[in-house]
């Protein structure tokens, strides 16, 4: 047989705020969606960024610290597994597309950072008092939290 690997790794920004919601287990789901820009030339030799678009989902305690530190804008570096999805579309006819299941999300801002110099910036600590979201006191650890590694519980399917 055969090996295969499902593996991602993706850098890029938050078009929307993350959408946190809740399974029936209790377990928490964030909806983030990534953009990952690729530099080419267009057809006049000009440089030009070209987006990808990216639907992304995190689990547990990650779900809540991705929607707690992370909002539209914010650079993140994360690595996941590839997962295809199909449906029946409400109008009828099936519909299908890739998103990915984060494993691991990397804050690569604090949230003044990406408000006020556009995204960019290196990965300091979250800063929750510079954010209209209710948060918690801001973490003493030195990198943001991230879901625990030792943590076995599989994220659930859709």
């Amino acid at each position: 047989m055969a090996a295969s690997l499902n593996r991602i790794v993706l850098c890029g920004n938050l078009t929307a705020d993350p959408e946190l919601s809740y399974l029936p287990s209790g377990m928490a789901v964030v909806r983030l969606r990534l953009a990952v820009n690729e530099r080419v030339k267009n057809q006049q030799d000009e440089w030009v960024e070209r987006p990808c678009f990216v639907d992304v989902s995190a689990f547990g305690r990650q779900a809540e610290a991705c929607n707690e530190y992370l909002e539209k804008g914010s650079p993140v570096l994360l690595e996941g597994k590839l997962r295809y999805e199909t449906w029946e579309a409400k109008e009828g006819g099936k519909r299908s597309k890739h998103s990915v299941v984060a494993d691991r999300v990397q804050f690569l801002s604090s949230r003044s950072d990406s408000s006020s110099s556009g995204g960019s910036g290196g990965g300091s600590n979250p800063s929750p008092q510079s954010s209209s979201k209710p948060s918690a006191p801001a973490p003493t650890p030195s990198k943001p939290p991230l879901a625990d590694e030792d943590d076995d519980e599989s994220p659930p399917p859709f």
